[in-house]
């Protein structure tokens, strides 16, 4: 326990607002005055009553039991103390933001040998750690197991393997039950062991200095840390001069306006790992990667699932998109497309309880209904894309030029396009790829160039992606293109240089792996070469192990090597991944020599 002075007046404040479970609480905190009490606050606590609507209320953490608890002492310590900083000190790099880039571009710095400092406004992590890779893919492994289990409990399966129990002396089918509080404790538990990693004493040990607080721009080479109970300009703020400086403030979803929806307790990813009940009727505005991955999930639970599609489900290969629907759709999720959301009513609000879920009903007309129609959900999972968190950073006072939803625009080297001193990283950033792996990528390239004097360009950076739906959904292609100018704007769509290319297709039916697994059926290898060429392209992969196979045909494009050179490579067998070879033979097939 450390123990810390505070103004007799703060810690009224912060008693009352306790009480009332609307207090946003005091990190840091110095004496203001030569009148002062000790007080000794407490870390983040299991069961706490007033830390539970703090943590749920300020940082869409929730329940604060033992694994969430653990998770907050780690990534928003409730007692952290920002780092002294004299005027005199200038930092070499400072980040703002601590999600995947955040945390690559100050950490590396620092073991680079950089004076490096974080800014961490409100989860160490981000996203990926506590809203999104990491707990929806703890949820997607229950899923799968669910699915198997299924499987496994039908009569007269192919495996041979049966789940029976004895009914006055007859053996009877065992029915497959979900404990859904179990597989969102479950979650809880792998995030919290993962948090360390991502955690303010973890980058503190390597040496770069971790604030806690909003990061904001108070010149172009400035920036004010505003710890919380703080306001702009306030005396005690730590203000951070820097040489360069990185934007790594990442994205939030996005929400359409819709009537009623902004009154209504839709949820979004960031709420949506705090659910302790499962939701009888699920309905998921979008049809991308969040919406496909959770609908899987949540029918194998147990809901109804259905997900509103405002075009199309995802984006580029047509195959794959029919294939990704008929596997959900045989998982029991309705689709319906061209959908118009008119209004949302709600008809019971999220009970107090926290495990009571609400109810909503909503109008709609969709591509099969032109009239109004209703349906009602306990849960609507609003998942239509994200939004660059870039507005009220004091981006202006910087001379960084930004679009208000896409985020800062950037040249080929990750910089500013109007202030060469600052970089930016990941889902802040207009027109690249809104991943972690992105993220941390170009973390990496914003270092090298802005300390080493490196000329690491953005267009070089060969970017996978993957839906971990059952089977997976993957792909690859070069995907940064300049303007005339050297900044980066939004990709071509696919269609509009597809007849410029020559496609090799390897269907995995007939590949033995997944003939002896029984599985991947309707799987496929997509290889794209520049017509008349072996110089790959782009790549599509439908498979159960996708997200591994893909990392092949990454390698290639990143380094040159032909489909022909995925041809001779020797595959193991039997493996899936021989699907990626069978594209690189039909290429050398066609060119054989022949008696």
């Amino acid at each position: 326990m450390i123990s810390k002075s505070i103004n007799i007046s703060l810690l009224a404040t912060f008693l009352y607002h306790a009480s009332s479970f609307t207090f946003h609480p005091i990190i840091s905190i110095r004496s203001t005055s030569s009148s002062s009490a000790t007080l000794n606050l407490m870390a983040w606590t299991p069961n706490s009553s007033s830390q539970q609507s703090l943590s749920e209320d300020l940082l869409s953490i929730s329940p604060l039991d033992e694994y969430n608890a653990a998770l907050l002492n780690e990534v928003r310590p409730l007692e952290y103390i920002n780092p002294t900083v004299d005027w005199g000190t200038v930092w070499d790099l400072v980040v703002v933001g601590a999600g995947a880039g955040g945390l690559v571009s100050s950490r590396q710095a620092a073991r680079r040998g950089a004076k490096s400092a974080m800014i961490s406004m409100e989860l160490a992590g981000g996203d990926c750690l506590n809203a999104g890779c990491v707990p929806s893919k703890a949820l997607l492994r229950c899923a799968k197991m669910v699915r198997e289990a299924r499987k496994a409990a039908l009569k007269n399966n192919e495996f041979g393997v049966s789940f029976t129990k004895k009914d006055d002396g007859r053996e009877v089918d065992v029915q497959v039950n979900v404990d859904f509080s179990k597989v969102m404790e479950r979650m809880r538990m792998l995030r919290s062991n993962i948090a360390p990693v991502d955690g303010h004493a973890r980058g503190n040990s390597i040496g770069s200095a971790v604030f806690q607080g909003k990061g904001m721009f108070t010149s172009p080479y400035t920036v004010e840390v505003v710890e919380d109970g703080k306001k702009l300009g306030d005396a005690n703020n730590p203000v951070l001069r820097f040489r360069k400086a990185v934007i790594a403030t990442g994205g939030r979803p996005a929400i359409p306006d819709v009537k009623g929806l902004a009154d209504a307790p839709y949820t979004t990813n960031l709420n949506l790992f705090n659910l302790q009940s499962l939701p009888e009727r699920m309905v998921i505005l979008g049809a991308g990667i969040v919406a496909l991955e959770m609908a899987q999930a949540f029918a194998a639970f147990g809901s109804k699932v259905t997900v509103f599609a405002r075009s199309r489900l995802l984006s580029g290969d047509e195959d794959a998109r029919n294939i990704i629907r008929q596997t959900l759709e045989q998982d029991g999720v309705t689709f319906l497309e061209e959908v118009k959301v008119m209004e949302v009513k709600t008809l019971r609000p999220r009970g107090k309880d926290r495990e009571q879920l609400p109810l909503m009903n909503l109008s709609i007309t969709h591509k099969k209904s032109s009239t109004p129609i209703s349906m009602e959900c306990e849960c609507l999972l609003v998942a239509i894309g994200r939004t660059a968190n870039v507005q009220n950073i004091g981006l202006e006072n910087a001379n960084v030029n930004y679009d208000p939803t896409q985020g800062v625009l950037i040249n080929d080297y990750a910089q500013s396009i109007s202030n060469p001193n600052i970089y930016a990283v990941g889902d802040c950033v207009a027109n690249v790829p809104r991943l972690t792996h992105m993220s941390g990528e170009m973390a990496k390239v914003a270092v090298q160039n802005s300390l080493f004097g490196g000329e690491w360009k953005m267009t070089s950076l060969v970017v996978p992606a993957v839906m971990y739906t059952e089977p997976e959904y993957a792909t690859v292609k070069q995907v940064i293109t300049l303007d005339a100018n050297g900044h980066i704007v939004p990709t071509p769509k696919q269609s509009s240089i597809d007849e410029q290319l020559d496609v090799y297709q390897t269907e995995l039916r007939s590949n033995d792996r997944a003939i002896l697994d029984s599985s991947d059926t309707n799987g496929l290898v997509k290889i794209s070469c520049v017509k008349g060429t072996g110089t790959i392209v782009c790549c599509t992969i439908i498979s159960s192990r996708a997200g591994e196979m893909i990392n092949e045909v990454s390698l290639a494009i990143k380094n040159g090597i032909s489909i022909q050179g995925l041809g001779r490579n020797i595959h193991a067998y039997p493996t899936l991944g021989e699907g990626v070879m069978g594209c690189g033979l039909q290429f050398i097939g066609a060119k054989w020599e022949k008696l």
